[in-house]
């Protein structure tokens, strides 16, 4: 596939399709950071996690107008699973509102 040929597929693809497909993919790496994987514990990267976690926040709170409810809601709802297991798997979890993504959410509990 030459590279006009990729640029004339993505161009067929709607925007909230993309941002669906980035925010799934930074959503799984994020699960698979905070331990939610079949390896479990050995997956486990809080730095990583937060690091992912705090992108997917961002996206999603920008998005979520362009997006529509039945959307942003799915992605709202597998965020907010994946900052609980961070602070799940945390040994020393954040103070409400300081955990990833958090500025972006608020308080998640």
């Amino acid at each position: 596939m030459s590279e006009n040929d990729a640029a004339r597929d993505i161009a067929d693809v709607p925007a909230v399709e993309i941002i669906n497909t980035v925010a799934v993919h930074l959503l799984s790496a994020a699960a698979v950071k905070c331990g939610l994987s079949e390896a479990g514990d050995d997956e486990i990267d809080l730095a990583e996690a937060r690091k992912l976690i705090i992108a997917l926040a961002g996206l999603i709170t920008a998005s979520a107008p362009e997006l529509g409810d039945h959307h942003a809601r799915v992605l709202r709802d597998g965020l907010r699973s994946v900052q609980l297991a961070f602070r799940e798997a945390s040994p020393f979890p954040d103070a409400p509102g300081q955990g990833p993504g958090e500025k972006y959410t608020g308080p998640v509990t």
